[in-house]
């Protein structure tokens, strides 16, 4: 039987556990199995929307909500069409088994209607990566290739006995180094990602893992590039589960739920100029805002998050220029800037 060529190093070990330990804590805040239907609704909306931005798609976060909502948009009839069939496609994931082939095929069919001719079918064509300057990036396998590649890879993650956090991964990986369709493959794959990883806890099914994967999307393709070249998958695992905590540290409840106490015009203000800003995100605003000099340890202690999201945030905040540091890091301070 295929094995996909990948070593567990200390990092992954260590992102494994961490992530199990954010699982738990995320398990006792929500009830992760029927969250809300506005967390689930908010949530889809910044999946989808990331998920198609990392292919090209230019609507905003505005308009893939008021086509989630059914309200009329204008834009590309194309880009239009993404977001619909995607909508779709992730509607019907909880119908769909993880481990079925026929059910991959069933939902490419679907996020890829009345885009490319063939949808839900493998490719019958050679096909490659490329980057803008027309250099080839990757040349997938031939497409006679496809089916075997493929049944085995799904033989590999029906039986193995790795993590689910791991294996997940190493799908993902191998799934984009296959490119069995055309068109679709890398929504496809960070989809079917989703797919494993919710079958494994419910929680991953309304975590918004694309919304990191686009901040970093750079990233992501110079990882896939590596381990192309590398003829193995282990930078790639590093990389997604990296995103995974990142994500799931960044996870919010629902709007209504939330008590950071935040000023009404404020935060009404600033989701309405960076519709891209979580709640939390807006919270660490807040608190850098009344206390300047505070490090990042004494915010989280404020408003209840680790040093490590703080971290995160600030960072946020200072690439959209809400924030710019005064001084050295060791005795400076934070200037909110609006």
């Amino acid at each position: 039987m295929y094995i996909p060529p990948f070593n567990i190093t200390e990092k992954i070990l260590h992102l494994v556990s961490e992530i199990s330990e954010q699982v738990g804590w995320l398990n006792t805040q929500i009830n992760s199995d029927a969250p809300s239907p506005t967390l689930r609704k908010k949530n889809r909306i910044r999946t989808i929307h990331s998920s198609l931005a990392i292919e090209n798609n230019t609507l905003s976060l505005k308009q893939v909500t008021d086509i989630v909502e059914g309200k009329h948009v204008l834009g590309a009839p194309d880009e239009i069409q993404e977001v619909k069939n995607a909508i779709e496609a992730y509607h019907l994931m909880p119908e769909l088994d993880a481990f079925k082939e026929k059910d991959l095929l069933k939902a490419h069919g679907l996020m890829m209607k009345e885009l490319v001719r063939n949808a839900g079918n493998y490719r019958q064509e050679g096909v490659g990566v490329f980057d803008g300057n027309g250099n080839c990036l990757h040349m997938a396998p031939p497409p006679n290739r496809v089916p075997q590649l493929m049944s085995d890879l799904f033989e590999w993650v029906r039986t193995c006995e790795t993590h689910p956090l791991v294996y997940s991964c190493v799908f993902h990986y191998e799934f984009e180094f296959i490119h069995p369709f055309m068109d679709g493959n890398g929504r496809m794959g960070r989809y079917w990602q989703t797919m494993l990883l919710s079958r494994w806890k419910g929680l991953f099914a309304w975590i918004p893992v694309e919304t990191i994967v686009k901040e970093h999307q750079q990233d992501y393709y110079n990882v896939i590039a590596r381990c192309d070249a590398a003829g193995e998958s282990t930078l790639f695992i590093e990389f997604m589960l990296e995103c995974l905590l990142e994500a799931m540290e960044n996870y919010e409840d629902d709007e209504d739920e939330q008590t950071l106490g935040l000023h009404d015009k404020l935060h009404d203000k600033l989701h309405d100029k960076f519709p891209e800003l979580t709640d939390k995100s807006i919270g660490v605003l807040e608190a850098v805002r009344n206390n300047p000099g505070n490090k990042a340890s004494d915010i989280g202690e404020q408003i209840g998050l680790s040093e490590r999201q703080v971290k995160t945030y600030l960072t946020k905040l200072k690439q959209l220029g809400l924030i710019v540091r005064v001084g050295s890091n060791k005795t400076g301070y934070w200037k909110v800037t609006i």
